[in-house]
């Protein structure tokens, strides 16, 4: 390869940090995913785990890639794109974490000066989704729903991500006010962590196989989790107008399984409104590491001092 550097796209999960370099013809050179440091409230670790991933990137000059231009970076919780802060995470065990300046210092300290593009990860995941899903999702709006270890959405408006101060998409944290789980969190029920933990399971995929088995506790969990899932696709479609909601996350690799069940429950919220296609994500659970990337590299692109 000749001409510019590399992007590396960083995503912070609860359970995981995936990364994917790509060169600037979107080439995917290198992928790696380690485990997101336990018990660290400062950031600090996992300042120390991101920069241990761009040394690795730039292993690869050797391989012909000219330097590594920029960072993209991605966390869950509610960010501040422009401080570069995670205001909380709660999955992370953060609060007001300056983690894109956490990050830098730990670069410089391995004599590493590339600018960091810091975002939300299900926004830089939408990013990334309505990019690959052709020109009729530049149009309009559309959600993005990735049901992983919690739940949170994104609203793209046009091919622009809409980011209410930090705060838009938090739909897991809702609290449900009536029927059965009434004082749960949305994403309690409507997740893949809580699917799991709900059901006895070790993970989500194992509780899938035992719905497909026919087991009772399992099959009432994975139901409760597409009537609760339902509600929240359906409210959101009513809202902002969707005409796609693309889920993504482990939970939508169960395929028709999620899928069948969860647009007709759709359909039946939306009687006399205009009722979303509802697809699976393109690119799985790599998502917010491709949006970090693109978000980096649309920086570069755009002249931005990071």
């Amino acid at each position: 390869m000749t001409g510019a550097g590399a992007v590396l796209g960083v995503d912070v999960g609860g359970t995981g940090t995936k990364a994917r370099l790509t060169d600037a013809d979107g080439l995917v050179l290198d992928e790696t995913r380690v485990p997101t440091p336990r018990d660290d409230p400062t950031g600090l670790r996992l300042a120390v785990a991101v920069a241990d991933l761009a040394v690795r990137a730039l292993e690869h000059e050797r391989h012909g890639v000219i330097g590594l231009d920029a960072i993209g970076l991605v966390t869950p919780g509610v960010v501040d794109e422009a401080s570069g802060t995670v205001v909380i995470a709660v999955n992370l065990g953060w609060q007001d974490v300056p983690i894109r300046e956490l990050v830098g210092v730990e670069l410089a300290r391995r004599g590493i000066d590339v600018p960091i593009a810091f975002g939300h990860d299900v926004r830089a995941g939408a990013l990334a989704e309505v990019a690959a899903g052709g020109p009729e999702l530049s149009h309009g709006s559309v959600s993005f729903l990735p049901v992983g270890t919690g739940l949170a959405s994104a609203l793209v408006v046009d091919g622009q991500v809409v980011p209410g101060g930090g705060w838009a998409g938090e739909i897991g944290q809702v609290l449900i006010r009536s029927g059965p789980h009434a004082g749960l969190r949305v994403e309690e029920i409507a997740s893949a962590g809580g699917v799991a933990r709900r059901s006895g399971s070790a993970s989500a995929h194992d509780a899938m196989l035992r719905v497909r088995d026919g087991d009772p506790t399992a099959t009432a969990v994975w139901h409760d989790c597409v009537d609760v899932l339902a509600d929240a696709c359906a409210w959101t479609a009513a809202v902002a107008g969707s005409h796609t909601i693309i889920v993504g996350g482990g939970l939508a690799e169960s395929g028709p399984l999620l899928f069948d069940p969860l647009r007709t429950a759709v359909a039946e919220r939306l009687v006399g409104v205009r009722t979303p296609e509802i697809v699976p994500a393109h690119h799985g659970d790599a998502a917010g590491a491709i949006g970090a990337g693109l978000l980096a590299r649309r920086a570069l692109e755009a002249g931005v001092l990071l």
